[in-house]
């Protein structure tokens, strides 16, 4: 990494401690450093009444843009866990994904959180006839589909599902194919 690559500045994903995204948010503000949290609004239900709150769309997760030799600004804040990375590497978020994101909070567009699939991820389905059914997810011909394997006779089966009712069951990959348990935590 170049002396260059530490005063530029990019936008990052930060953990946060669990329910803790609006705290870092506001030490933000505070801290006169650029950032999102997009939030949506979740249907919760409680014994005597049911309402609209306001969560984030990422949970245990916002993003800072700030050049690296910032970053212990950000790691001094409470409720940070860590800048997301790879191999202790911090990793940036493409700039077009966090403008797509925030166009898309900014138009107020009908939006809610999805789970993350790709391609031949275990999965289970979640509503309908077939909840509970675990499977393969693959997609052909602009479709999603569920493909039901029969081991034994080594014979399979496909069905057209929406990605809405179908839930992964291996650990979340994250950017460049790497699973989850590989990133690590920048200090």
């Amino acid at each position: 990494m170049s002396i260059d690559d530490l005063s530029q500045a990019y936008w990052y994903a930060i953990q946060t401690r669990s329910r803790h995204e609006k705290v870092v948010r506001d030490q933000f503000v505070a801290k006169q450093i650029t950032h999102l949290l997009p939030l949506w609004r979740k249907r919760s239900v409680w014994k005597d009444r049911i309402k609209l709150v306001e969560v984030p769309l990422f949970g245990g997760y916002l993003f800072g843009y700030f050049a690296l030799q910032h970053r212990l600004a950000i790691l001094d804040t409470i409720g940070v866990v860590r800048i997301v990375g790879i191999s202790g590497k911090p990793v940036s978020v493409p700039e077009e994904q966090i403008l797509a994101v925030r166009t898309m909070v900014e138009q107020r567009l009908p939006y809610e959180p999805h789970p993350y699939l790709v391609e031949g991820m275990p999965v289970r389905i979640t509503h309908g006839v077939l909840a509970g059914v675990e499977g393969i997810f693959i997609t052909r011909k602009q479709k999603n589909r569920f493909v039901i394997r029969l081991d034994l006779i080594q014979h399979a089966v496909a069905v057209d599902v929406d990605s809405a009712h179908i839930e992964p069951l291996a650990p979340q990959p994250v950017a460049h194919g790497l699973l989850a348990a590989e990133t690590s935590v920048l200090v």
